[in-house]
């Protein structure tokens, strides 16, 4: 029984191959255009940060009384590595750290059960202890941020416009969350002396019982009707200063006015919140996030169209500057990308046409395009976006997938020289190259599986690499077995080298060259003195891997800050920490 020959096959099927093609060219362009765009592939962070506080509380006393409870209680974490926790004066800092083989998936469900943990304490925690925060949200990139600044405006009336921006832009699709910067929370402020407390007989209890009753939210009655129960309100709730200055307070008898006895007045909290500035003029900061499998670059486009129109409609006086601009990145990588790939198309079709002739190398350079659209519509029916980590794959795969395609039709073209038929040529060019090809497709694929199959968060941020470079190599050899011996089939035209019939299938003469030649000998040489051979190899492998020398340089010269595509610089200062740390490990 006779193998199964894709070529064979093909060239028996032109119609078909010719419709494949098409669809997949076509295919390649829809994906290429709906493939979803970032600078960086998603992955989730297993770290969540719990901080409570204690006001008045000494650090001993938010270590023992607050933190000792909450990590003996998160310890029964499932899936948990270890803990580390700050405390000091006031405050405590947990930090909850996920073993690396917790599945992405089952991060929010521990995060939540952690959540309730820390709930149940609660009842047990001293009193004064207020409410726990929960940060948990690391992996949420805001890749686009704006600053609006204004001369002579407040901070509360410019976070009131960024406010109306907000809402604005969270309309827009593929925006998942938008945050405002820089905002100052605003507190009223109740001034009063002691000496004049003291004289008055005023208790200071009394002005805050007072002003929350005053303020409180409380029906004064209910009507009940046969079809509704009808609730009835007071007015008086505080509606600006005056209100609040217009408090009576009674005290021994007699009522005093609030804004007689003391100052009423309106100021940001102190310490102050984290301030932004732009140019050193006070900002607030409007910062977006786009939701997974986005496409960054349409979301760029429609936002540039919505701020254009907002900045029409400020008020005079008002700024808007975009400070981080993560489309223009990520269009940069994929114009460098593409910038790659028609060099390595110029680069084949120079090679292919200096060494195998004209028509030879239209037939590999048409190959290229043709793998690479096959490759975009596999990466968009399995849910790969274009970003870092899948165009770096792309790259490395354009110096492997030209190879099948110049086999084959050097193959072709051998035994085309040799007197052959050209289908009885492409028909052997598959039976004495597919499985050698596919042996090194396989062997190549294998080494990025570690990358694939691993466990933890260098797996998860690098897996596309495998996906794309097994797309791309399996794509590369399909074509090169079905396409390539077609066009050539088409394409290619020699004339036999002057053999008979009877020594078409002879070893033929082609290769009887000085160059050849020499070529065979050095290579009985290496097949004849393996050992040696082997010997040096790994002697070699060994230097550049273990010599000091070699070994301290740095690998990825692309990831130094100042290599980065980013037009920014960040400074970091550090400020001696006097909390008190501890660490638990989980075993």
């Amino acid at each position: 029984m006779n193998h199964f020959n894709l070529t064979t096959w093909a060239l028996n099927h032109k119609q078909f191959i010719y419709f494949l093609v098409f669809i997949f060219f076509a295919a390649g362009l829809f994906a290429y255009q709906n493939l979803g765009r970032m600078e960086d592939p998603d992955f989730t962070i297993k770290q969540m940060v719990v901080s409570i506080a204690w006001p008045g509380a000494t650090a001993r006393q938010m270590e023992e009384q607050v933190t000792d409870k909450i990590e003996k209680k998160l310890q029964d974490l499932p899936g948990l590595d270890y803990l580390k926790s700050y405390s000091a004066p006031g405050q405590t800092v947990i930090y909850v750290n996920l073993n690396e083989q917790v599945p992405p998936k089952e991060i929010r469900a521990r995060w939540l059960e952690a959540r309730n943990m820390v709930n149940d304490v609660k009842g047990s925690l001293p009193a004064g202890v207020l409410e726990p925060n929960f940060n948990d949200r690391f992996d949420e990139v805001y890749g686009v941020v704006y600053t609006l600044t204004g001369d002579g405006y407040s901070y509360e009336e410019m976070r009131e416009k960024a406010e109306k921006i907000r809402r604005i832009l969270l309309g827009i699709p593929s925006v998942r969350k938008v945050q405002l910067l820089g905002v100052q929370t605003e507190k009223i402020y109740i001034e009063i002396e002691n000496s004049k407390l003291a004289r008055l007989g005023i208790d200071p209890t009394a002005i805050t019982a007072t002003l929350q009753a005053q303020n409180a939210m409380a029906a004064a009655g209910m009507l009940e009707s046969s079809s509704d129960n009808v609730y009835l309100r007071i007015t008086g709730m505080f509606e600006n200063l005056e209100d609040i200055r217009a408090t009576p307070i009674q005290a021994n008898g007699r009522t005093f006015r609030l804004g007689d006895i003391a100052k009423v007045t309106r100021a940001y909290a102190e310490p102050a919140d984290p301030k932004m500035f732009f140019n050193s003029q006070p900002a607030i900061g409007i910062s977006l996030a786009m939701e997974p499998g986005g496409n960054i670059l349409a979301l760029g486009k429609k936002l540039d169209a919505t701020i254009a129109q907002i900045k029409q409609e400020l008020p005079a006086g008002l700024e808007m500057n975009q400070t981080v601009n993560q489309p223009k990145v990520v269009e940069s990588s994929i114009d460098e990308f593409l910038e790659s790939l028609a060099e390595a198309i110029v680069i084949v079709l120079l090679v292919s046409f200096a060494s195998l002739g004209m028509r030879s190398g239209v037939v590999v350079a048409l190959t290229i395009p043709l793998v690479i659209a096959i490759t975009f519509t596999l990466m968009y029916l399995t849910g790969i976006d274009l970003q870092s980590i899948s165009l770096g794959a792309l790259i490395i795969a354009l110096g492997l997938l030209v190879d099948d395609a110049i086999i084959t039709i050097e193959m072709m073209i051998v035994k085309l020289e040799q007197g052959w038929n050209r289908f009885d040529a492409a028909c052997f060019s598959y039976t004495s190259t597919a499985y050698p090809r596919l042996t090194g497709a396989l062997v190549t694929c294998a080494g990025f599986i570690p990358i694939a199959f691993s466990k933890g968060s260098a797996s998860e941020f690098c897996s596309t690499l495998f996906w794309v470079v097994f797309f791309a190599l399996i794509s590369s050899w399909l074509v090169a077995g079905a396409v390539t011996p077609l066009l050539g089939y088409l394409l290619i035209k020699l004339k036999p080298t002057g053999q008979s019939a009877s020594e078409s299938h002879e070893h033929h003469k082609l290769y009887d060259t000085p160059f050849y030649r020499r070529f065979k000998l050095i290579l009985q040489w290496c097949m004849h003195h393996r050992k040696t051979v082997l010997t040096c190899y790994c002697r070699h492998i060994h230097r550049v891997h273990f010599s000091p020398g070699i070994s301290q340089t740095r690998i990825l010269p692309c990831l130094q800050p100042s290599r980065s595509n980013h037009p920014a610089q960040i400074t970091g200062r550090s400020i001696p920490d006097q909390r008190r740390g501890s660490s638990s490990p989980v075993c």
